[in-house]
């Protein structure tokens, strides 16, 4: 039997009629071949079909979607408009053609700053400062860590569309400006310090997450690392650098010199305190020899005072004694003068002038004319003369 082919003309035909019908209908027998045009469509049909089968679960409208531990989905109804979250991993099912998947990652990614061109979205040329006193500097390689905020994922779907296109623009537009402003802040000098650095680090990473949360990406860290400088500011520096650990060195020597200071000052303050409690031992036995010496100086003195107070009142007694013996002696003295006296009285006048004639025998009397006298002078007024001649 013949394999019967539509595409074929019999033999011997012109080709411009259909075939004889046949007479009795006959039941073709598969041999396991398809005719060659026939199977060549159901080959390509059916690759179509897986196509725009794999099409269906590839673009999140199979129905069914995987998330895995590194990533977050938004389901999208379009009925309804709402989209929902998936943040747990695991497969989540949805109602396909009517509503659709879309997985975004949610592990950190990196921006790099370094080199002398741009590369990617995520990999661009070194990043150029100019300090506040108008040097250049710059960063041979400085890495942004920034990750998609879980919790925006459907405002990162409707802001910058499905996949990584997050990734893509968010970053490079704010990072170069908002780290110029900031390390731009700083003098070459200070920017050198660490300090000065971190702190404009800290500032960047605030400045971008104000600018990059809204679009649901924020920046986890800022790895800077030390700034680069012309040839001869790098000189500079390095000698500076080498000046500091000189202050350095010479802060811990003079803490030492204050540490050695202080210990000697310890031992002196040891020793001070060992001489002290020697001289108040001293100064004690000192004190108890002369508490001791005042004892014996005591009691001498009372055995002088018992024996100056028997002296003088044997003195009083012996000068008792001589005062009562003149005064007898004084008032016999007395007596006598006394009759004297009253013998001196019983002649009365005549001692008078015995005394009045010796004395007027002792004046010199000198005459002179007479002449009238002013202020004449009484006679009786006149003192006795002199033995040497003289005249009052």
């Amino acid at each position: 039997m013949t394999d019967f082919d539509p595409f074929k003309t019999p033999s011997g035909g012109s080709g411009g009629s259909p075939p004889p019908r046949p007479t009795r209908p006959t039941t073709p027998q598969f041999s396991g071949k398809l005719p060659g045009g026939r199977g060549i469509i159901l080959a390509v049909v059916g690759f179509i079909m897986l196509v725009g089968l794999g099409a269906v679960f590839v673009t999140g409208r199979g129905g069914i979607v995987e998330v895995r531990d590194t990533e977050v989905a938004v389901v999208v109804n379009y009925l309804s408009g709402e989209s929902e979250l998936v943040a747990m991993p695991g497969y989540r099912v949805f109602m396909p053609f009517f509503s659709q998947a879309f997985v975004f990652d949610k592990s950190p990614n990196k921006f790099v700053m370094e080199g002398e061109k741009d590369r990617d979205s995520n990999h661009v040329s070194k990043l150029t400062v100019r300090a506040n006193d108008g040097s250049n500097f710059w960063f041979e390689t400085l890495e942004i860590q920034y990750q998609l905020i879980i919790a925006q994922a459907p405002t990162v779907l409707y802001d910058s569309g499905p996949g990584d296109a997050f990734k893509s623009h968010w970053v490079r537009t704010f990072a170069r400006s908002v780290l110029r402003d900031e390390f731009g802040r700083f003098s070459a000098e200070e920017v050198a310090d660490p300090s000065s650095y971190s702190v404009a680090t800290q500032r960047s990473t605030e400045r971008l997450n104000d600018l990059l949360e809204p679009h649901g990406v924020k920046v986890i860290q800022i790895i800077t690392p030390k700034p680069k400088f012309e040839t001869a500011y790098e000189d500079a520096i390095e000698e500076r650098k080498v000046a500091n650990q000189e202050v350095e060195r010479l802060k811990i020597e003079a803490e030492q010199l204050v540490l050695e200071r202080e210990r000697r000052l310890a031992n002196i303050d040891r020793d001070k305190a060992t001489d002290y409690e020697q001289l108040l031992g001293q100064l004690e036995a000192e004190r108890i020899a002369a508490e001791k010496e005042r004892l014996e100086l005591e009691k001498s003195a009372d055995a002088y005072y018992i024996s100056q107070v028997a002296e003088g009142k044997a003195s009083l007694q012996r000068m008792a004694q001589q005062a009562t013996a003149k005064e007898a002696e004084a008032r016999k003295e007395a007596e006598g003068l006394n009759a004297k006296v009253n013998s001196l009285a019983k002649q009365g006048d005549i001692l008078v002038r015995e005394a009045i004639a010796k004395k007027l025998n002792q004046i010199r009397f000198e005459i002179i004319p007479y002449r009238r006298d002013p202020a004449p002078t009484r006679i009786e007024h006149l003192g006795a003369v002199p033995a040497t001649g003289g005249k009052r």
